[in-house]
């Protein structure tokens, strides 16, 4: 085991993960702290605790959209999926490149 002191919504913490897992730990704390802060930038939702509830249930929400063994996205991991969205971003990014010289 490792552990990592990690920052998340401005709070320290020190996380254990198995060896080889640390940048798989720092992206989600990274993900996490992404959708907290957002959650908070709002104002609608006060408090640590039911920024993180909030942010669980939309995390969780999202994970069980991609397990719809209808959809799109069944047979693939979280993780899988995310990475098929960043490789389609880069495609987007690349084809409309030249469409900013244009303008």
């Amino acid at each position: 085991m490792t552990t990592l002191d990690v920052t998340i919504m401005g709070q320290a913490y020190r996380l254990a993960c198995k060896e080889g897992e640390e940048l798989a730990l720092k992206q989600a704390v990274a993900y996490l702290d992404e959708r907290m802060n957002s959650i908070r930038d709002t104002g609608k939702v006060k408090g640590t605790d039911r920024i993180a509830v909030m942010a669980a249930l939309g995390i969780a929400a999202d994970f069980l959209a991609t397990r719809n063994s209808t959809g799109p996205f069944a047979a693939m991991s979280l993780s899988e999926v995310r990475e098929k969205i960043t490789t389609m971003n880069t495609l987007l990014d690349s084809a409309l490149a030249p469409q900013e010289k244009l303008f």
